[in-house]
């Protein structure tokens, strides 16, 4: 077991990134508020995984973990099987052979694949939005917030640069960016009225394990859902699988998702896109639409 601090800042950024993808891929363990030497030191710290390894419904299945001073954790014939899959390892099962059960037996922890992506659960959209509305509705009357910057909802969901606006005579809750002194703006939910914002709920909330851009894109992804003009995708052949191209930025645990089981490349009239490999497309095609409720674009209205 080693661990190094993620306060790397003098690391090469070729050796960020890579670090970066072995705790996306769950070789590494990324742990805060880690007490060292001095018990009034915290830091957030990375360690290698033991191994372990993840069953998918197309019966692949991930590997991760590190064994210290060894290159593999398995057998001659199962490493000979390995696929490298940008930053993870998949095994691919044999006709009638039961590779979960072999893994388990060689001492490998297997993990759910929720706990691997580490993706909230499923959630209906307008009871996600009432449960928030009625956090803003709690929140005390305000004035004098200036430069606020909202999604607006009635813009089209293909052109997300183009749905930021400043508000004008809007009625209603709204993903915001409000400034602040130093630092990026800071996401909220904010309530309108004739334009003028008059409560404010900053993102993320309390106790919140995600990014405050990462809970407002999920909660715009329900805005649009409810609306009846869901945020949309574009599912398309590719030479190594299956790509998708998205129209609107995904939360950081949805990204993961397709990080791991692809890979990113360029887009071509999108915001962003993924190509992962064709026996996972419909699982994830499934997922997206049933955590984040898009549409294909052909079918989105």
């Amino acid at each position: 077991m080693f661990g190094l601090p993620t306060t790397y800042d003098s690391l090469p950024e070729a050796v960020d990134r890579a670090i970066e993808a072995l705790i996306v891929s769950g070789d590494l363990l990324e742990l805060a508020d880690v007490v060292i030497d001095d018990s009034d030191v915290r830091q957030t710290w990375v360690f290698a995984a033991p191994p372990r390894f993840v069953v998918r419904p197309s019966r692949s299945v991930f590997l991760m973990g590190v064994v210290p001073d060894q290159d593999t954790f398995l057998p001659s014939t199962l490493n000979a099987r390995i696929l490298s899959r940008g930053s993870t390892r998949v095994l691919e099962p044999e006709p009638g052979e039961d590779l979960p059960r072999q893994l388990r037996e060689l001492g490998l922890q297997q993990l759910s694949e929720r706990a691997w992506l580490r993706n909230p659960r499923a959630e209906d959209p307008a009871g996600m939005l009432n449960r928030h509305q009625r956090l803003l509705t709690s929140q005390p009357p305000i004035t004098g917030i200036p430069d606020v910057q909202i999604l607006d909802a009635a813009r089209p969901v293909t052109y997300y640069r183009g749905r930021w606006t400043n508000p004008t005579d809007q009625d209603g809750m709204f993903i915001a960016r409000r400034p602040q002194e130093f630092g990026a703006p800071i996401w909220c939910l904010v309530e309108l009225q004739q334009g003028g914002p008059v409560r404010l709920l900053d993102l993320p909330l309390a106790r919140s394990r995600w990014r405050g851009c990462d809970v407002a894109w999920h909660l715009q992804a329900a805005v649009d859902r409810c609306r009846g003009t869901p945020q949309c995708y574009h599912r398309r052949a590719h030479d190594e699988g299956v790509r998708f191209d998205f129209f609107s930025p995904l939360p950081q645990w949805s990204e993961r998702r397709l990080m791991n089981l692809g890979k990113s490349v360029p887009r071509e009239a999108c915001l962003l896109s993924y190509v992962v490999p064709a026996n996972e497309a419909d699982a994830e095609e499934a997922f997206l639409r049933q955590n984040l409720w898009l549409a294909h674009k052909d079918n989105s209205g």
